[in-house]
């Protein structure tokens, strides 16, 4: 692992049947001007696909429990992921009322595909990202690398209490080199660490970006359209790290990581995140 620590500012499921879905307004009306809601249902192959529209004033989670019901003839699914905040509501009613897990994710790659065939948005609004709040805050944080061949057991054997490395990531999975730099951000969080960790826990990352501007920025990407401003610096130096981790990002099919713990000692650890950039 690599360069110097930079000071913290101050202020799938494998083995399921798992569904991606979406419930929102259809872009244009029906033939009488009457706004139409479509509910989209797909496995990750598309292979089993369903669809299925009401009007607005049928819009609810009862009429999306009957339609599960029907696209799932005896067998329900044990998980439906959905990533439009606007549908995730009633889906989860849904969901509740027939024992289905509902999982909000922005990695519901098949369904989007079928949305841009149909012309249909799929891109969210994003807010402006938001600091991290104070009590957050660690002391120091670093850009860093592992070899994709040595990442998994670097921490899968560790007593991590927070530990998120899914499977569909493992840089074995992904066909990448085991040779490979997989860039990271490793935070020193001193007596936050647990604290930080299990709020990152919470917010579900996704993935931590560089962005460069007055001054630069490390933006943590998560939920379904959360943004988090995990750093900023104007440091020429570590800006040519952080443009270094982006190219490194590249090579490794966006794979990277995020590692928080209380100290450089290496005794001991509060989380770890694999994470990918979002297609």
């Amino acid at each position: 692992m690599a360069n110097a620590p930079c000071p913290m500012p101050h202020a799938p499921y494998p083995y399921m049947k798992t569904w991606q879905a979406d419930f929102y307004r259809r872009p244009s009306p029906d033939a009488s001007g009457k706004a139409l809601w479509e509910l989209l249902i797909c496995d990750a192959t598309r292979s089993f696909e369903y669809e299925a529209t009401c009007l607005q004033s049928a819009a609810n989670s009862t009429w999306v429990a009957t339609q599960l019901q029907q696209a799932a003839g005896e067998e329900l699914p044990d998980v439906i992921q959905v990533f439009r905040p606007q549908s995730l509501n009633l889906i989860e009613a849904a969901g509740r009322s027939l024992g289905i897990q509902v999982e909000p994710t922005r990695r519901t790659l098949a369904l989007k595909q079928w949305l841009q065939e149909k012309q249909y948005p799929s891109v969210l609004d994003k807010p402006p990202p938001a600091p991290l709040p104070e009590n957050l805050l660690g002391e120091q944080w670093r850009f860093a690398t592992l070899q994709a061949g040595e990442l998994v057991d670097a921490f899968a054997q560790r007593p991590i209490p927070i530990l998120h490395i899914p499977e569909y990531l493992k840089p074995i999975n992904l066909g990448l080199a085991s040779t490979i730099a997989v860039p990271g951000v490793i935070i020193y969080g001193g007596r936050r660490s647990m604290h930080l960790a299990r709020w990152l826990q919470q917010a579900r990352p996704i993935e931590l970006t560089y962005i460069s501007g007055a001054p630069d920025g490390l933006i943590l990407e998560a939920g379904l359209v959360d943004r988090w401003i995990v750093a900023t610096f104007e440091d020429p130096e570590v800006t040519t790290a952080a443009q270094t981790y982006e190219k490194r990002k590249q090579q490794s099919q966006g794979l990277h990581f995020l590692l928080v713990q209380p100290d450089d000692s290496g005794m001991t650890y509060s989380g770890f995140w694999l994470l990918r950039t979002e297609n």
